[in-house]
């Protein structure tokens, strides 16, 4: 089941479109991946989700409704560039947001006393915003973005500023949301944190969706049946195996072992290189090499561009 959905979604500014006919579903209680290059589009799409503006043609549905003011109450955003006040004291401002979000002021200080102990900033309730740290910032918005216990969250590079271990720990609460019932939206450049965290994605370049599904699927497809093996006492050259059957992608070596990426030619399988590739060195390791998300995503954006411009 979708609990988010936008159809033929088209977005114009004087002379630029930043949004040519998008469509995406969001599987509840899901992390989609919207994915693309600086200019692409993604922030024009979270601003009408958002309400921020609207689109000039399309339809966007939450909950099988079309988007309507009320839906605002449901959904927590996190943008890139975090918008708290400087000069506010921290526990103050907090409140103030998680008011503004619908919960009472006892709900919200409960609320924020557990997660400010769980960040571990309780000492900086009554600190002012701006004697903050950037990363110490960004956990009190992002608390203020979940506080109110949104059906859908939206979050944009939620990881810029902070260091690795503030990183897991977010990762962790993202996860936990997802667990708890809560669907994400998750912008970033970061590709290593797409595969991690995502079950989805979206790939928008130059305002049109180019690629979209679940992150096997998506991994699987872009694959080219190519294997990498760990050598060691090689005793014949690897090319000696190269008949038309395979080609040799990659070699190299280190300490004593030999790497080597073999593609095989379409109709041969993989046993068959095992059988050739045994006479020839002890095999340590092999493993299919399926592309990453960061491959996927340069070489999709490279094409399309490429094809735009002609």
């Amino acid at each position: 089941m979708d609990i988010f959905n936008a159809v033929n979604v088209t977005k114009r500014f004087a002379h630029h479109t930043a949004l040519d006919k998008v469509s995406i579903s969001v599987p509840a209680q899901s992390i989609f991946g919207l994915l693309g290059p600086n200019g692409a589009g993604k922030t024009t799409l979270i601003r009408i989700i958002n309400q921020i503006t609207g689109p000039d043609e399309g339809e966007l549905f939450l909950n099988g409704e079309k988007l309507q003011p009320k839906h605002v109450e449901i959904i927590g955003y996190l943008p890139e560039e975090r918008g708290l006040y400087k000069k506010m004291k921290v526990g103050e401002q907090a409140l103030y947001l998680a008011q503004l979000k619908g919960l009472s002021r006892a709900d919200a200080l409960k609320k924020l006393k557990y997660w400010f102990e769980k960040f571990e900033i309780q000492a900086w309730w009554g600190r002012k915003v701006e004697e903050l740290s950037k990363g110490m910032q960004q956990k009190v918005q992002f608390i203020v973005t979940i506080l109110h216990d949104p059906k859908l969250l939206i979050f944009d590079e939620p990881f810029s500023g902070f260091d690795p271990i503030n990183v897991n720990l977010l990762k962790d609460e993202i996860i936990n949301l997802k667990n708890n019932g809560a669907t994400i939206i998750f912008s970033t450049h970061n590709m290593s944190s797409v595969e991690e965290l995502c079950d989805d994605i979206a790939l928008i370049n130059k305002s049109r969706v180019i690629l979209a599904g679940r992150i096997g699927n998506i991994r699987k497809l872009f694959k080219s049946n190519t294997y990498e093996f760990e050598l060691m006492n090689v005793k014949d050259d690897i090319k000696s195996i190269m008949d038309g059957k395979f080609q040799l992608a990659e070699e190299s070596k280190e300490d004593g072992i030999t790497k080597v990426k073999i593609k095989l030619k379409e109709g041969i399988t993989q046993n068959e290189l095992i059988r050739e590739v045994l006479p020839l060195a002890d095999i340590e390791s092999f493993k299919e090499v399926i592309p990453n998300m960061n491959d996927i995503f340069i070489s999709q954006v490279e094409k399309d561009s490429l094809t735009q411009s002609k």
